[in-house]
């Protein structure tokens, strides 16, 4: 089984894939990256962009699932949820078009799943990631790690690796 991880944005939209071998106590990390989109160019041109880049790598890496991470909005940044909304419908019709399913948690589901803590911060993200992999370095942007966190967690849920202690208490996907 295969599961590509999105961490959706306008500039930076991070993803990471895993492959699932049933029996084995840990997945495999396939392959992590960034899409970069010019955020000098107008909104349509970048999700045109974004929309391109994922498509390619859908056809490359022919996941079973995609994992995003849900929206979550402060009032003072509504701005910003309403963006990411536009990144988050560019994934959710690449999947669509593809019949693949999409399963989304939140930040705070994610972060409790990989680092034990629903509040963990981006370097202890990072670090969770690595160990969980076996990884040589931290996985870099933040975005990167940030998808193969979620790409970890849908890993636990789907029951095919072993869990992390805190991945057990993990509710379903929303």
């Amino acid at each position: 089984m295969r599961i590509l991880g999105i961490d959706p944005g306008l500039r930076c939209t991070g993803y990471g894939c895993l492959d699932l071998v049933p029996g084995s106590s840990r997945p495999s990390l396939v392959e992590a990256g960034v899409f970069r989109i010019d955020a000098r160019l107008p909104l349509p041109s970048r999700l045109t962009n974004l929309h391109s880049d994922l498509d390619a790598t859908i056809d490359d890496l022919v996941p079973d699932f995609i994992v995003v991470e849900s929206l979550f909005a402060k009032y003072q940044r509504a701005q910003t949820a309403i963006l990411m909304g536009h990144a988050r419908g560019v994934i959710l019709l690449a999947a669509g078009a593809r019949s693949i399913e999409v399963i989304d948690y939140t930040a705070t589901e994610v972060k409790k799943a990989v680092a034990g803590n629903g509040h963990a911060n981006k370097l202890q993200v990072q670090e969770a990631v690595m160990r969980h992999l076996d990884l040589l370095e931290r996985p870099e942007p933040h975005d990167v790690s940030d998808a193969i966190a979620v790409a970890l967690c849908a890993s636990w849920r789907v029951g095919q690796c072993s869990a992390s202690p805190s991945a057990s208490s993990l509710p379903e996907a929303g």
